[in-house]
């Protein structure tokens, strides 16, 4: 028979609205029996809900709450609606499971035949919230030989196991609905158990009925599951993709339900035996199966591979239900096989460094002084984006667009380095009393060229900055939250003004607040899009590496906690995922956590150039502002690390899109954000950021390629 949801008392909770009139009475009744205890949850479990971080906006209610009723237990608990519910309960599956999937998820109903493994696969289904429906079927009652591996207890004695299963099911979601066949499946009521499943789970004893519900969910384009307890044996059977699959991957040949009929254990041994496999059973099973009708009464199960069974069945049916890629066959999920394999990790220790170089000396001739100068200039993630040179007397320093980046959009970052090389050669040429004129050209997109004409001039303003070069380095350290003189900051302001630029700056907590989170988004971008990812994981430098060139790991200064979400950030699986499910908020903390941690944000500007003219020659400009204000911030005490929003050198729209397709309107809202918070007017466009701070001394300082060519002449 079949037992109805309406005969609540066997196995459904009673759902009573205090609000309609016949519950409130049945509520009231309730309340008069001594023997029924009440509790209610409702603010508790409302609390819950609040806590939650990212938590859901529900149109549920107070309207849906619910006096939840359990005969078997005497007990009634007052419970917030199904929606509350259901989302405090599978908060914690985000996001092996994302609030999305679990959705799509609770569309599916799913039915399980055999009620011994098959009330650990239902339960499981349930705490994991990924069906919306259950039926259970089983004739049989629960016996003491049982309890090794039906999680259930004294109390369940005699009664029926699929209705042991809907009750432990109903303490766990009342709102879950669950169907009973409490005499199981057969020929009078398969297709009706069938009817309306997305899945059906075998987990019967009976060989006969393993067909036929076999024969039935081809009938019925089903696709099957079953788990075995033994060596983690999982079958599955796409009947949906393959109407036509004979049960039991063919290993039967043409045996049907049947002829299976009325077959003792021992008879059936032989079927179970060709469907297990013999030769890939566990020893033990397998020697079992000699003992059947012998001295066992039917083949061993042990609680552990039960379990493990509701694990791999209910990943199955998130594939299934998902729609992701399962084919018809059978996999084993070999638990002592993979402790037989059993072996140290890999130590993790701290990565070994070789030991640091002695520090590169100046050359004493007067032209490698130059270049060893302009060598010594910024880039971005130290990539170098020039080539030097030297010849009659004239140095040059060339723009090298194959050391380019996605986010140096129409090469101006690299523009901005070689006008920052071009100022320490001056510097240089200026102290060795060899400076000449120097010029800038563009002659096309990234086609630019700097040269200095060797001379037999100084200049005392250019040559005071020449120990300063030297000395010049990124910090990336925290530093400590503090303050920045006013007096400092103006000081700073007339040097950037004196070099033909500007400096805007935020010297105010607020706004140092709101620089840190549009700058953390801005890096967030950074880290989701897939070539930006790619490079930048790319400018980072081990001890295998060659360290001439990109960044040195250590000069990040990262804190443990930071090396962990770099090592999981840096994975594109990883990444890929965050993208999907458009989180990854954490992704920009680095960034967000040392601009809180910073006395001012200053951005180096200069005058907007006109349409018609290069803006490659007037960022290479602003590479002389940014090295003067970068030198005088660090005589003043100041720690000084670039920041490179993805947006830093777009000057229009279109070029996000081309940088970063799917966050170009977020970039483009943070570029207007970050410009407004800054003061910047449209007749000034901003070279770089930088983060002013006072942190201890940076641990190591960018190295830099070897001058390929290069030969002196004094």
């Amino acid at each position: 028979m079949r037992i109805e949801e309406s005969a609540t008392g066997t196995y459904r909770p009673l759902l009573l609205d205090e609000s309609d009139p016949a519950d409130a009475v049945r509520i009231s009744e309730l309340r008069a029996d001594s023997r029924i205890e009440f509790t209610d949850l409702r603010d508790l479990l409302r609390g819950e809900l609040a806590d939650l971080p990212s938590a859901p906006e529900l149109p549920e209610g107070t309207e849906a709450d619910r006096w939840v009723y359990y005969p078997w237990r005497s007990a009634v608990i007052a419970l917030p609606g199904a929606e509350i519910m259901r989302a405090v309960r599978l908060d914690r599956n985000r996001n092996k499971i994302t609030r999305a999937e679990q959705e799509i998820l609770a569309q599916q109903t799913i039915g399980i035949v055999g009620q011994s493994v098959g009330h650990t696969i239902a339960f499981t289904l349930a705490m994991e919230g990924i069906c919306g429906r259950l039926r259970l079927a089983d004739f049989d009652t629960v016996e003491l030989t049982n309890l090794n591996r039906l999680p259930g207890g004294l109390f369940d004695l005699g009664v029926n196991k699929a209705v042991v299963a809907a009750r432990r099911i109903a303490e766990l979601d009342p709102y879950l609905p669950v169907e009973v066949f409490a005499d199981g499946v057969h020929d009078d009521n398969m297709d009706a158990f069938l009817d309306g499943l997305s899945i059906v789970v075998e987990e019967c004893d009976s060989l006969d009925v393993k067909l036929a519900v076999r024969e039935a969910a081809r009938r019925h384009r089903l696709p099957l599951l079953m788990e075995t307890s033994d060596r983690g044996l999982l079958d599955v059977e796409r009947f949906d993709l393959e109407p036509d699959r004979r049960p039991f991957h063919g290993v039967l040949g043409d045996f049907g339900a049947a002829q299976l009929r009325g077959l003792t254990p021992k008879e059936k041994a032989p079927f179970v035996i060709r469907i297990l496999d013999a030769a890939r059973l566990s020893d033990r099973t397998a020697a079992s199966m000699v003992e059947i009708g012998e001295t066992l009464a039917s083949w061993p199960q042990l609680a552990g591979d039960v379990q493990l069974g509701g694990a791999t069945v209910a990943a199955a049916v998130r594939r299934i239900g998902l729609g992701v890629k399962l084919p018809s066959g059978r996999t084993r999920v070999d638990v002592d096989r993979q402790l037989d394999a059993i072996a140290e990790p890999a130590p993790t220790g701290d990565l070994v460094w070789p030991p640091d170089p002695a520090p590169d000396s100046v050359p004493a001739d007067a032209t490698a002084a130059v270049l060893h100068y302009a060598q010594l200039a910024p880039s971005g993630g130290n990539a170098q984006p020039w080539t030097l040179g030297t010849d009659a007397g004239t140095v040059t320093i060339a723009l090298d667009p194959s050391r380019s980046s996605a986010i140096d959009i129409g090469f101006r970052g690299s523009a901005l380095a070689v006008g920052a090389a071009l100022y320490n050669a001056r510097v240089a040429a200026a102290h060795h009393g060899v400076l000449g004129d120097s010029e800038l050209r563009a002659d096309g997109p990234g086609v630019l060229t700097a040269t200095l004409r060797l001379g037999d001039s100084t200049d005392s303003v250019l040559a005071r900055d020449y120990a300063a070069l030297a000395a010049r380095h990124t910090n990336r350290n925290v530093g400590v939250v503090g303050s920045a003189d006013p007096a400092m900051m103006a000081a700073l302001a007339e040097v950037a003004v004196a070099a033909g630029g500007g400096l805007r700056y935020l010297a105010t907590r607020a706004g140092i607040e709101s620089a840190a989170g549009l700058l953390g988004s801005s890096d967030r971008a950074r880290f989701l899009t897939p070539r930006i990812h790619e490079e930048m994981l790319a400018e980072l430098r081990g001890p295998a590496d060659d360290l001439r060139t990109g960044l040195d790991v250590r000069s990040m200064e990262l804190g443990p906690d930071e090396n962990i979400a770099f090592e999981v950030g840096g994975r594109p699986d990883v990444v890929g995922l965050l993208r999907d499910w458009s989180a990854g908020a954490g992704l920009g903390a680095y960034t967000s956590d040392r601009v809180l941690a910073s006395v001012a944000i200053a951005a180096v500007t200069f005058p907007t150039p006109a349409a018609d003219t290069s803006d490659l020659i007037a960022y290479a400009r602003a590479g002389e502002v940014l090295q003067r204000v970068w030198i005088e911030a660090e005589r003043r005490g100041l720690a000084v690390q670039p920041v490179s929003p993805v947006f830093l050198f777009a000057r229009q729209s279109a070029e996000l899109y081309a940088v970063s397709p799917g966050f170009a309107d977020t970039l483009t809202s943070l570029q207007g954000s970050f410009l407004d918070l800054l003061g910047v007017p449209e007749q000034e466009t901003v070279a770089l950021v930088l983060r002013l701070s006072h942190a201890p001394k940076a641990s190591v300082r960018s190295r830099r390629l070897p001058i390929p060519g290069a030969h002196a002449h004094s």
